[in-house]
């Protein structure tokens, strides 16, 4: 689920040796759910060599189905205390709604909804710790409790990095990069407005 952490676990993937993917938006949803409706295998419309996937919302619901066609695969839920992860996603909300004012996002992820994203969460934590309740090839994880390495490395039989554990997207990296956007489009538009 986003706001859990999941580019943190994709740079430690890459940091691991995988090939890991992250979120791929509008165009990787489409790809995976032209290969559901055909039933073809989830990943079969996108690179071949990538081998870790997060944030990917098509896959994260249809976890079952990948399971079932990707056997000896390892799956990982990362989680975080509710509460933090609602406002945290409202925060995520409330950037998304400045950014489209700035012209600088086109996405669907502009309302709050505390009622709706608490059933989500039950929903998918519920029913993914159902789903695996005793298999080995299961980790849930709340990379916001410091943990560092050790969990994800044993579990994925990797060694440790000496490396710090990755702590990415924190809202205040999304801030800088949503001031950063409105600053190459307020440059973009003043070259543009100097060559009339």
């Amino acid at each position: 689920m986003n706001k859990t952490g999941t580019t943190s676990l994709t740079e430690a993937l890459r940091a691991l040796g995988f090939n890991a993917f992250h979120w791929g938006g509008q165009t990787v949803t489409d790809l995976v759910a032209e290969a559901l409706k055909n039933g073809r295998p989830l990943l079969e419309g996108l690179d071949p060599t990538l081998d870790a996937f997060s944030d990917v919302h098509i896959l994260a619901r249809n976890y079952e189905l990948l399971d079932e066609q990707y056997p000896g695969s390892k799956f990982i839920l990362t989680v975080r205390p509710i509460d933090s992860w609602i406002q945290s996603r409202t925060k995520h909300v409330l950037l998304n709604r400045e950014r489209k004012t700035a012209g600088t996002y086109s996405g669907k992820f502009l309302e709050v909804d505390e009622d709706g994203w608490r059933a989500e969460w039950r929903q998918r934590v519920d029913g993914a710790r159902a789903y695996f309740e005793g298999r080995d090839d299961f980790l849930e994880i709340d990379l916001t409790a410091g943990l560092g390495w050790d969990p994800l490395c044993t579990f994925l039989g990797r060694p440790t990095p000496k490396q710090e554990f990755p702590a990415a997207n924190s809202a205040l990296d999304r801030r800088k990069k949503v001031l950063a956007e409105a600053e190459l489009d307020k440059e973009a538009r003043e070259t543009a407005a100097e060559k009339w």
